[in-house]
């Protein structure tokens, strides 16, 4: 339970249980709710599933007990702004603050812990703050126990040490800063979500033809996979991969490993013909190889986009894919399962690649917006990592 030395002289090394004062009314789990006491109305319940990592998680299915139960079991009613710390995993020791969520009466469940530092001495901004940093869980999982149900218990919980600034100034200054980060960081995934169903919304509207692009007209056609692109399986293993190889890889997996050779120069679709059926599609024009499991779309005719049929079978390829898997060990699919597959496709090939341009547009930019906010999660661990160790002051 240590922490990192070489705080600041002015700053303390304080337990949790410390800063509550080493008062249980300050520092108690939340109560015991049988099964019997949960209503659809009534006193709100926060179940550990609201406990995000560093944020209150609000769900569209809400619990309650019943307004005797409260009164018989004499539960602990939340305050708005009390800091409440999950104990069960995953993971363990994630932390918020209770917002104004608008009930007359909220409680608790039994694995999380209500925590009441008093305002005037702990900026609670700044604990959760600390309470969602990598060397918090480090060490709350060294004192994780359990089987069924990984969790650690309230006295462990409370004898872990963290690192404070005295000046309560100091601490809402860092609280401040890292929240502003945080308010960033929401505001990017709303829009990424946003954006998200715009394209989904588009891509369900000009993958059927269900909308057209102005200048197209003409009746849609189906057209047999087998009939419009040659289909074969790669010869490479994953042993065969260079971790700085000059050429993609293509390997059953997410991942796109790399290689010092090159099988195919061209446009292609790869599909993994086993394991995660229909889920993984990758594309690429230009040189690369291909692992033996995985399936390589390549020489489209010419009257056919291999991009468009490439988001045609992201949208519609794993239902068609799991009604002809194979059941061996895994599951796993077969060449007739790609020829066999029919795509209803507008009937020109400009349409085909004007479509398909209109959804690579929206997926540069949900990867920049994604970019952004891959590159502001780290400033934040950086600036934690300055700011909740007192190596970079702000007062």
């Amino acid at each position: 339970m240590k922490v990192k030395v070489g705080i600041p002289n002015d700053w303390k090394t304080l337990s949790v249980f410390e800063l509550a004062d080493k008062q249980k009314s300050q520092f108690d789990d939340g109560d015991w709710i049988e099964a019997e006491h949960i209503s659809n109305k009534g006193v709100r319940l926060i179940q550990t599933g609201n406990i995000g990592v560093g944020c209150f998680i609000e769900k569209d299915a809400k619990k309650y007990v019943y307004e005797s139960s409260f009164d018989l079991l004499k539960c602990k009613e939340l305050e708005v702004g009390d800091l409440l710390i999950c104990r069960l995993a995953e993971p363990a020791g994630r932390a918020c603050i209770l917002p104004d969520i608008d009930e007359n009466k909220v409680i608790t469940a039994v694995d999380v812990t209500i925590f009441r530092p008093k305002k005037e001495k702990f900026d609670r901004g700044y604990l959760v703050q600390y309470f969602s940093t990598p060397q918090w869980f480090e060490v709350v999982l060294e004192q994780v126990g359990g089987t069924t149900h990984k969790r650690i218990s309230r006295s462990a919980l409370g004898g872990i040490k963290i690192p404070i600034p005295s000046s309560v100034a100091e601490q809402r200054a860092i609280a401040t800063a890292l929240g502003d980060v945080d308010a960033l960081l929401s505001g990017l995934d709303k829009l990424i979500a946003k954006k998200r169903d715009i394209k989904q919304a588009a891509m369900q509207q000009l993958l059927t033809g269900k909308t057209r692009l102005p200048g197209f007209d003409g009746e849609w056609v189906v057209k047999r996979l087998g009939d419009v692109a040659y289909i074969k399986t790669g010869s490479r293993n994953n042993e065969d991969k260079v971790e700085d190889g000059e050429y993609p890889f293509f390997v059953r997996s997410d991942d796109i490993e790399r290689i010092n050779s090159y099988s195919h120069d061209c446009e292609a679709i790869l599909v993994p013909g086993e394991g995660r059926i229909g889920e993984i599609f990758h594309y690429i024009n230009g040189k690369f190889n291909v692992h033996q499991r995985v399936y390589a779309i390549t020489r489209f005719a010419p009257d056919v986009s291999g991009h468009f049929v490439y988001l045609y079978m992201k949208a519609h390829f794993g239902t068609w894919a799991m009604k002809n898997t194979v059941k061996a060990t895994v599951d796993s699919l077969r060449l007739p399962t790609f020829q066999n597959f029919l795509m209803r496709m507008p009937p020109t090939l400009e349409e085909q690649t004007a479509s398909a341009e209109v959804l690579k547009d929206m997926d540069a930019e949900l990867a920049a917006l994604e970019a952004r906010r891959d590159k502001t999660r780290a400033l934040k661990t950086a600036m934690m990592q300055e700011l909740l160790t007192g190596k970079t002051r702000l007062v």
